[in-house]
């Protein structure tokens, strides 16, 4: 059998209706229903699951005499699918009458009729075994590639819905294609609180066992074979265990590494005595950012694997989805050329932005220049970028020094968040010139109506002075995001 036929699309009764010749006569269940089963009606004796059909042969007197007798299988029997070459107005109404479902006028009937259907369930089954042993292939493929963050995104992906997993305090680990809401619920059904189910999909799968265990997997899927996604399922949670448990760095070292940066970013004396600390001796270092279109890929395994090659200190943390630090200006070239040379994912690579070299107690420029190449990067679709090839405006900017590219960020100070952080009102800015100015395309990339949108740019002009009908405020508020690294 095609399996992309089983991908798509589960033996359900309109699909046996097909591969017999009969015409599906629903009424307890719709022809959609999936099946799982076949029985001659002197052998059948209850249905196993109420979500899939049990399909029934049998002579249309017997079945009529079968449906008419008041015994305790009554109720079972008319939740069946009849499955019969006949096909004339008493059947029908009988068939009505009790509620029943039924495929009728087949091409064949009796003991050809049992086998043929029993065939077709058998080699759905064992198309869909292939089906589940197939994508755990190529899920322990992208384990090897990219960790757990791939794996959950590429289990997300062959069951149609989405994929959460926690801990075993029931903290988000990794998810793909769920929302703030799903996460919730997953978090709620892997815990025993009460939840709201907002799919009909929903399936849990404890991730270890009761004496060790590691986490929980909670899926959904929009597809109707959910034993397909349930064996799936089960074997996936299987294999974060393991990789929970063997590549999952601690996270004393993710909170370390993290206020290495931060101590880095902030500059000074304490930022070179904490370098040496941490095993860097070089007077000056170069920044780089890493990033990806994917979420297939663990940038920071990948990065972890590279600078171990390079015999590099790990001076890098992650920052949302991309990953950020600093390398020996010497080995700069090198981790360009492995980004490069990286076999992409999905169709899918990495995108690195280079910065300029800058000494050990004043790294935050560097920082910045790295992550405005890795957006032109990522924009333009070119695996590296230094911030050194970037023409006209970052050319303009790497003339500045410090005090002149503070004074032309201070522009946008009034735009800051009670914090001290830029955030809604900066994010917009920076989409609407990007934009050229686009009302349309800022609000749709922003995900707000137009009219928010111009309401939040004469916030902007009121508190910074600025018209963006002018083309001088234009540029200079460009120039001023680009400065501030927005």
């Amino acid at each position: 059998m095609d399996t992309r036929y089983t991908r798509y699309m589960s033996l359900d009764l309109s699909a046996v209706a097909r591969a017999v010749g009969g015409t599906c006569v629903p009424h307890s269940l719709p022809d959609r229903t999936p099946v799982d089963g076949v029985s001659a009606l002197e052998s059948f004796v209850v249905i196993g699951n109420p979500d899939y059909a049990t399909l029934i042969t049998a002579a249309p007197d017997g079945l009529i005499a079968a449906l008419e007798a008041e015994d305790d299988g009554r109720e079972d029997l008319s939740g069946a699918v009849y499955v019969s070459p006949a096909d004339d107005p008493r059947l029908r109404a009988e068939l009505a009458r009790h509620d029943m479902t039924a495929i009728l006028g087949t091409r064949v009937g009796g003991a050809a009729l049992h086998a043929t259907l029993a065939a077709l369930i058998a080699d759905d089954r064992a198309a869909a075994d292939r089906l589940v042993t197939a994508g755990m292939n190529v899920l322990t493929q992208v384990a090897r590639r990219g960790g757990v963050t791939a794996v959950i995104a590429e289990l997300a992906h062959r069951i149609d819905g989405w994929a959460v997993l926690l801990d075993a305090q029931g903290q988000l680990v990794a998810s793909a294609g769920a929302g703030r809401l799903h996460v919730s619920d997953a978090a709620a059904l892997a815990l025993g609180r009460p939840v709201r189910v907002r799919h009909d999909g929903l399936q849990l799968h404890q991730v270890g066992s009761d004496r060790d265990l590691a986490g929980y997997l909670v899926i959904a899927t929009r597809s109707s074979r959910t034993s397909h996604s349930r064996d799936l399922a089960s074997l996936a949670a299987a294999l974060f265990d393991l990789l929970l448990r063997t590549h999952d760095p601690s996270l004393t070292e993710h909170l370390g590494r993290e206020a290495l940066l931060s101590t880095l970013l902030a500059g000074g004396g304490s930022a070179r005595e904490l370098l040496r600390r941490w095993g860097v001796h070089e007077p000056s270092l170069t920044a780089f950012e890493l990033g990806a279109k994917t979420r297939t890929i663990d940038l920071e395994r990948l990065l972890r694997r590279w600078f171990d090659e390079l015999g590099a200190e790990h001076v890098f943390a992650a920052d949302h989805d991309r990953m950020r630090g600093f390398v020996r200006d010497e080995l700069a070239s090198e981790l360009a050329l492995r980004v490069e040379s990286f076999t992409p994912v999905a169709g899918r690579g990495v995108h690195l932005g280079v910065g300029a070299s800058a000494p050990a107690e004043a790294l935050s420029r560097s920082a910045v220049q790295a992550r405005q190449a890795l957006d032109t990067a990522l924009e333009d679709g070119r695996r590296v970028i230094s911030y050194a090839a970037l023409a006209t405006v970052d050319l303009v900017l790497s003339t500045l020094d410090e005090a002149s590219g503070e004074a032309l960020s201070s522009i946008l100070d009034p735009l800051r968040e009670p914090s001290g952080r830029h955030g809604e009102l900066a994010r917009t800015l920076h989409v609407f010139l990007s934009t050229h100015g686009g009302h349309r395309a800022s609000a749709e990339q922003l995900g707000i109506h137009r009219q928010t949108l111009a309401s939040r740019i004469r916030r902007v002009e009121g508190l910074t002075g600025l018209s963006m009908d002018r083309a001088d405020d234009r540029a200079a508020a460009w120039l001023a995001l680009r400065a501030a690294g927005i």
